[in-house]
């Protein structure tokens, strides 16, 4: 099965292992504000972090209380660490006594009501980002919506493209083989994702203010929290975020080549969809989403990896991949660990390369409706009751196979990429990241999501309880970092910088919202 991997190793080794030190890593933090008593925040982002329009590195997600804290793509792991932790020491002391919640899932709601959606300001784009979220609340709910994760964004430098290609003997142009070979590592990524919700999953328990009432598979741990006995990441179950509408309309986004991704999301941006329609567009004058099409943008569709290429000015996404292909990758499945003050840690950011790396130069066929099906069971086991000793996985034209055992055979075949990475380091830091996870598998107990339930029976604390402690405690922690002076200095330009650039987007704005939006969506 890994004898391609094997063959594209032995040629990096063997040419210059290098090509590879450029590679970039970025980060994307969501994180909860709460009040002192651990309900959601009622208060507007913090002008002082700047516009949540404009900020390079300082914005929100889907909710006014939904901080997103972003690093740029940097060369290292420790450096991209580094930036978002001085991005976490910056934006503290403008909370007042609010705390960032220290777990994906959420707590205390008050229903609906109490989750307001983020703003961005009177210009048709901030408008146009308003108005995509409370489509998102017509759709799916409020509650949904705030679940929080840590994206990490994934890229190789054109020296490594050019003599990979070269390696492989490829006659189509660098950007075709550059994205073909990215939805190459995407496919790997859902067939072999499931490790990483395994390894890192942190969502065990949730509670049940998030439930709404709803049923679940779920049980009790008390008269305020639900948890899995096994679970590993409910965030990423159908209990956390989901796109139900998109199976039950038959759109079926395709990963086998760039044009039949772009062709197929497209479909679903342009195809109306009768529930949405019965919503209305715009009601009483109001708009209530952007359209009534099964999504409303490309980005309403929830995936573990996205293919992503930087916009040039207000473009569509699908415009930037055709125009300049892929440019690099969002993984979108870690939890936040609410056990680590930035909710992960520099050893899971390089599995993580080492991973993502494996997904890239191993064999990776074409998706068919069955293997698909097959990657979506194993995911929702994996997530529901990953460690169950008695769980097993299903692979495709395979004998299926116990998850642990299925892990270690994996683990072996990271093992000289990790080693290949260790090259010009000091020390041996990738193939310890692999010992650490090694480890984790030999014993189901030192996961994050065992050791989360774990703490919460010993000392006797609900998840709302015990998440809430976590994040005074990392309160505390950032409070006593203070932030370098030029650091501080170049934050808080980077946001009085992001307040001018919204207000020059505002005075700019010629046409109504209206023609603003058919100007959008009619890009090509």
């Amino acid at each position: 099965m890994y004898r391609v991997l094997d063959q594209r190793l032995a040629r990096l080794f063997n040419t210059d292992p290098a090509l590879l030190d450029d590679r970039l890593l970025g980060l994307e933090r969501e994180a909860l504000r709460m009040g002192p008593e651990g309900y959601i925040a009622q208060t507007p982002h913090p002008a002082a972090l700047g516009s949540a329009l404009t900020h390079p590195y300082i914005t929100t997600d889907y909710s006014e209380a939904l901080l997103e804290f972003i690093t740029p793509p940097l060369s290292r792991p420790e450096t991209a660490l580094r930036f978002l932790r001085e991005i976490h020491q910056f934006a503290q002391p403008h909370l007042a006594d609010e705390r960032l919640w220290s777990a994906s899932m959420p707590c205390i709601l008050a229903g609906e009501s109490s989750i307001a959606i983020a703003e961005y300001g009177r210009s048709n784009l901030g408008l146009m980002k308003h108005v995509y979220r409370r489509g998102l609340a017509w759709r799916y709910g409020r509650i949904m919506q705030v679940i929080a994760g840590i994206h990490v964004n994934f890229s190789l430098p054109d020296a490594f493209w050019i003599s990979f290609q070269d390696q492989e003997g490829d006659r189509r142009t660098l950007q075709d083989f550059r994205s073909e070979a990215y939805f190459a590592l995407i496919r790997n990524l859902q067939r072999f994702g499931w490790l990483i919700l395994y390894l890192f999953g942190a969502s065990p328990a949730v509670c049940k203010s998030f439930l709404d009432g709803k049923s679940t598979p779920l049980s009790a741990f008390d008269e305020h929290t639900c948890y899995g006995p096994y679970a590993t990441s409910l965030r990423m179950s159908n209990v956390g975020y989901t796109n139900r509408t998109e199976k039950k309309s038959g759109v079926d986004v395709c990963y086998n080549s760039l044009p039949e991704y772009i062709a197929s999301l497209t479909r679903a941006t342009i195809t109306p969809w009768p529930p949405y329609e019965r919503i209305g567009v715009v009601v009483d004058g109001e708009y209530r989403q952007l359209n009534a099409n099964i999504l409303q943008i490309e980005n309403e569709y929830y995936s573990s990896m996205r293919p992503k290429q930087p916009p040039q000015g207000n473009e569509k996404p699908t415009v930037g991949l055709r125009k300049r292909g892929v440019g690099y990758v969002e993984l979108r499945s870690v939890d936040i660990n609410p056990l680590e003050p930035l909710g992960i840690t520099l050893a899971q950011l390089r599995f993580l390369e080492v991973f993502l790396l494996f997904c890239l130069l191993n064999e990776s066929p074409s998706l068919d409706s069955e293997e698909r099906q097959m990657i979506d069971d194993n995911q929702m086991a994996t997530v529901l009751k990953g460690r169950d000793p008695a769980l097993v996985l299903q692979r495709r034209h395979r004998p299926a196979l116990p998850l642990r055992r299925w892990a270690q055979e994996m683990m072996s075949e990271l093992q000289p990429i990790g080693e290949l990475l260790d090259l010009g380091e000091n020390g041996r830091p990738y193939t310890a990241a692999l010992a650490e996870q090694r480890e984790v598998l030999a014993d189901p107990d030192r996961t994050p999501s065992a050791r989360i339930l774990a703490e919460m029976r010993a000392s006797g604390e609900n998840f709302f309880q015990y998440a809430r402690r976590l994040s005074e405690q990392h309160r505390q922690y950032f409070q006593s970092l203070p932030l370098d002076e030029n650091r501080g200095r170049f934050f808080s330009e980077a946001a009085e910088r992001s307040w001018r650039e919204r207000r020059e987007i505002e005075a700019a704005d010629t046409v109504s919202f209206a023609e603003f939006l058919r100007r959008y969506f009619e890009q090509t």
